[in-house]
């Protein structure tokens, strides 16, 4: 059974968020564990550019595997200030660490999050 860390918030499409969701504060955006098992060896990341701008619930990016191509969704909106770089040498890092050096992209807020789920109802969806 995947891992759902209390101190996130999650989307319906299984990415992940780290930090406080309001308006000018940057959060850590990534994808859960159970997305990551889900696809499998995870061996290319499209991840979204430094001062793009991404809308909460559109396509960001996606992520390839050796079982599909996956489409990466924002679970927020605002301007990208930071992506993991080193996901394009080691893509694989987000199977083994999702929730850490498996990070994929920062954002400074536009607007407060949408309503993201918390741990229990997360792990509620993917029971």
């Amino acid at each position: 059974m995947s891992i759902v860390p209390e101190d996130l918030a999650y989307s319906a499409e299984h990415e992940w968020v780290s930090g406080d969701t309001d308006e000018g504060v940057e959060v850590t955006v990534g994808i859960t564990e159970h997305a990551a098992e889900a696809l499998g060896d995870i061996v290319y990341v499209e991840a979204p550019r430094v001062g793009d701008t991404v809308i909460a619930g559109e396509v960001c990016g996606e992520l390839e595997s050796t079982k599909a191509v996956s489409e990466m969704y924002s679970p927020v909106s605002g301007t990208v200030t930071a992506v993991n770089e080193a996901l394009e040498s080691s893509p694989e890092t987000i199977n083994a660490d999702a929730y850490g050096e498996g990070w994929i992209f920062k954002v400074e807020l536009s607007e407060d999050a949408p309503d993201l789920l918390d741990a229990e109802a997360y792990a509620a969806t993917i029971a």
